[in-house]
């Protein structure tokens, strides 16, 4: 059994966690961690899991009881607050996989403009393998430091990959807008992420750069072998889970319907979480059929008339855009069948 902790256990992200890995059969949960509720029971706070975990309780973060006791780390901590314990778990050997957008970004200099702040491991962002499976598999294969894509990155260069791919879009004109639902904003709400304030409501955000937009500029450009300029806007709606990406392009070169087609069908037919929608009920991806699953459905609308093409993904921004994501890795990383813990059919209705 591998030893498992999970950092920020009590928020919605570390309680996906906690529901997945309750069912892994070569996970034990040592510890979980939380600043709010130390000494509480985890159904204390994640109601779903009464009669889970029945000898675990929340713990304080403190460095020499994680070394003591976990083989891997699961960080669900906020950006910027795991960086030290992250680099000195990754010092004593243990392996890592963080949730945060600490780790995401290769290019200090990228980060410093995104998120204000001088990068105090630039080596790691280096070291560190961009948890998407469906670009990144052999990569993970013993990796050490995983850093768990953003979710609305993950819906935005999985709905792009096929076409950018293939090169069948123009590269340097790309919009993605996503719908995202409010549990996206953790389980800590601000003004604008409690839910009675986004209830009725679709309220674009950040619309001036949102920073998921790098690391789907990042990973597109390294899959074309060339810069990929993607502006991407997401919305707050009033839905609690899922995350739709709509991404617009223009295609070249004399593209046309059956060239997206074939480009989505030859890069995600074998995929174990990818399922390609194309003029089949319910016509186009909707997050509604994935929620509380692993899954991302995809599909693309092309408009002939004028060389446009839509490209969608739908996905539970907590499951494929965080926790579920994470445990894929992980047992990528560790060499288990990357579905182990993760046939969760979707709920319906959701």
């Amino acid at each position: 059994m591998v030893k498992v902790a999970v950092l920020g256990a009590s928020g919605y992200t570390g309680g996906e966690l906690l529901r997945i890995l309750a069912l892994h059969p070569n996970v034990e949960v040592t510890l979980a961690t939380s600043r709010e509720f130390v000494g509480r029971p985890i159904h204390y706070v994640h109601f779903n899991l009464r009669g889970y975990y029945k000898d675990l309780r929340f713990s304080r973060l403190a460095l020499d009881a994680l070394l003591k006791e976990a083989e891997v780390v699961f960080s669900a901590l906020p950006h910027g607050v795991g960086m030290h314990i992250v680099a000195s778990a990754l010092e004593a050997g243990l392996k890592v996989i963080d949730l945060s957008a600490d780790f995401r970004l290769k290019d200090p200099a990228v980060y410093k403009r995104w998120y204000g702040m001088e990068h105090p491991y630039p080596d790691l962002l280096q070291k560190a393998v961009y948890g998407l499976p469906e670009l990144h598999r052999e990569e993970l294969r013993g990796a050490q430091l995983i850093a768990s894509p953003g979710c609305n990155a993950t819906a935005s260069i999985l709905a792009l990959a096929p076409l950018v791919k293939q090169k069948l879009i123009d590269l340097e004109k790309i919009v993605v807008d996503v719908k995202a639902g409010s549990s996206e904003g953790g389980s800590e709400p601000s003004r604008g992420s409690h839910h009675p304030e986004r209830e009725g409501a679709i309220r674009p955000y950040e619309a001036e750069g949102h920073r998921h937009s790098a690391e789907a500029s990042q990973e597109l450009s390294a899959l074309a072998g060339e810069e990929v300029k993607v502006s991407l806007v997401p919305h707050a709606v009033s839905s609690v889970r899922g995350a739709l990406a709509s991404a617009h392009a223009w295609l070249v070169g004399g593209a046309g319907r059956e060239d997206v087609t074939k480009a989505f069908v030859d890069m995600y037919s074998r995929e174990p979480f990818v399922r390609f929608i194309f003029m089949a009920p319910p016509g186009y991806p909707d997050p509604k059929y994935v929620v509380g699953s692993n899954y991302v459905d995809v599909g693309a609308a092309v408009e002939s008339s004028l060389s446009r093409v839509t490209a969608f993904a739908a996905l539970d921004n907590l499951m494929k855009g965080a926790a579920g994501q994470a445990v894929q890795a992980f047992n990528i990383s560790m060499g288990f069948d990357e579905r182990t813990a993760l046939r969760l059919i979707p709920l319906k209705p959701g």
